[in-house]
């Protein structure tokens, strides 16, 4: 062949190539800018279409913007920007419902979107979380569980059976109190913590058939001290929660310290286990069919083995009890310390109710559940306090788990929602003279309930992810509460008066006092 021919072949053929390349490198990146185009058009409708919020700083977002008292900064940035608040939170979107109507409208229209929550690094720890009720994954599992409890825990049958458990209970908080008042008649006693321990005490009869605490001794008091302190430590702030790339490196230590508490926490519960294990194998239990408690229940539990386990593992079964114990106890607690205080300020309120207790009760027997039905100003002091003092101010965070329009705004899937309850009670659209103590208010209104239905009062939250146990805490509350009245005539200490009471807040996992109510009790007829 001659050479200058293959040569000339040759060229043409790396020519070709070439154009061919060109062309190809030229189509390829117009097909990468019209998707970038595309994708940033569709990112640029959507962010134009998000709630509005504060701008924000960069990488921080507007975590500074929120305080060490997010729940009243909220109500602020719903002033400016509306019912529905924009927020990112270092790298975590977060969507805040602030009004009625925007929550009637998520929780209405968008409950099944929104019903998985969002967990901080704390809760994840141990993988632990999928075992609960609270922090569970929407899914079989959880229905499973909440079935479980609403049958054997919070049914009207089981609040009717286990009555008499917490009167006992109750009977020996009123002793501790008087107890301390003679030990420290002037500087008063800090009722959270023997209403605390009371509660804890329930929970352990109604579960374990047994006392767990004595807040008068200094011994067999591990696994409430451990629990204390678990609860403290999950409720404090934490970088990793909105930085992931800091997650691994824990730089505040809270999930290593979560960990050591949360493992010390769940071996004591494991032993209540295997000592009732041991229990049926030595033949000592001797409880019948009738008296069996909740432990009894899940540990004879047998499922479909199909889309639930056919047994609930020792695992599982640990870290539920650790929740349930955790949950009914801290909002008791909580609840009952803030009614006190409100009760202290307004000693007129305080003298209605201890008038309606004495009227309906005397001063011949103890206050007993089933008077809770004629105890109607007592019924609407919870209630306020509730609405001024929900216990966990904005909920338990929920996340979308896929795009959702709400109130004509796009929320982006995996999007972090706080519903601001606390704003919600003090909202003055929806209530007259918002920031006052006031129960009357829910005697003129006494259909106005917590049990989800009315969207400006939300203490309890609403929709598949309510709490559970109001039927429960709705009988706790009002015999801690009214038993304390009934008992004693309170005062305060240390030459505070009610002009003088502090009544700042401290958040944690709950919304409490910031500096524990101390009161002075005189007994009645003890």
């Amino acid at each position: 062949m001659d050479l200058r021919l293959l040569i000339s072949s040759t060229e043409m053929k790396i020519y070709v190539t070439s154009e061919m390349f060109l062309w190809t490198a030229v189509a390829v990146a117009a097909a990468v800018l019209v998707l970038i185009l595309t994708r940033s058009r569709r990112k640029a409708a959507t962010n134009s279409r998000i709630p509005p919020g504060p701008p924000g700083w960069p990488i921080l977002g507007n975590i500074l913007d929120l305080g060490f008292k997010p729940h009243k900064t909220l109500v602020d940035l719903k002033t400016r920007y509306g019912p529905l608040v924009w927020l990112r939170l270092g790298s975590v979107n977060t969507l805040v419902v602030c009004s009625a109507e925007a929550a009637m409208e998520m929780f209405k229209y968008h409950d099944h979107s929104t019903c998985n929550r969002h967990l901080n690094e704390t809760m994840k720890v141990g993988g632990t979380y999928g075992a609960t009720i609270t922090l569970g994954e929407y899914g079989p599992y959880w229905r499973m569980l909440r079935r479980l409890c609403v049958a054997e825990l919070f049914s009207r049958k089981r609040i009717i059976d286990t009555a008499p458990l917490r009167r006992r209970c109750v009977d020996k908080l009123i002793k501790w109190i008087d107890d301390e008042a003679k030990e420290q008649s002037e500087h008063g006693v800090e009722l959270a913590r023997y209403v605390f321990a009371s509660a804890f005490n329930v929970m352990g009869n109604i579960m374990l058939s047994r006392d767990l605490v004595d807040p008068k001794s200094s011994k067999g008091n591990e696994f409430f001290n451990l629990t204390s302190e678990l609860t403290a430590i999950t409720g404090k702030p934490n970088l990793a929660d909105f930085f992931p790339v800091l997650r691994w490196f824990d730089p505040q230590g809270l999930k290593k310290h979560t960990e050591e508490k949360k493992n010390q926490v769940l071996d004591i519960v494991d032993s209540f286990i295997e000592g009732r294990r041991r229990q049926d194998i030595e033949g000592k239990q001797s409880r019948n069919k009738e008296q069996k408690d909740l432990l009894d229940v899940l540990m004879e539990f047998e499922g479909n083995g199909k889309d639930e386990p056919a047994k609930i593992s020792d695992r599982n079964l640990n870290i539920f009890i650790l929740e349930l114990f955790i949950g009914a106890s801290e909002t008791t607690n909580s609840t009952v310390e803030w009614a006190m205080a409100e009760l202290l300020r307004q000693p007129e309120a305080m003298k209605k109710v201890k008038a309606e207790i004495t009227k309906v009760v005397g001063f011949q027997r103890n206050l007993e559940e089933s008077d809770i039905k004629d105890l109607h100003y007592l019924d609407a002091v919870i209630k306020e306090t509730l609405r001024l003092h929900p216990p966990l101010p904005l909920l338990i965070p929920r996340t979308t788990i896929k795009d959702m329009e709400l109130m004509g705004y796009i929320i982006p899937k995996d999007t972090q929602i706080f519903i601001n309850v606390w704003g919600l009670g003090r909202d003055p659209c929806s209530w007259e003279d918002a920031d006052s103590f006031k129960p009357e208010r829910f005697i003129d209104a006494s259909n106005l309930d917590y049990r989800g239905q009315n969207f400006d009062y939300l203490p309890f939250g609403a929709g598949r992810r309510i709490c559970p146990g109001i039927p429960l805490g709705h009988q706790m509350l009002h015999l801690v509460l009214g038993s304390l009245i009934h008992s004693f005539d309170w005062s305060l200490a240390n030459g505070v008066t009610p002009e003088t009471l502090d009544m700042g807040e401290r958040m944690g996992t709950s919304l409490r006092k910031d500096i524990p109510l101390k009161a002075i009790p005189k007994p009645l007829f003890i």
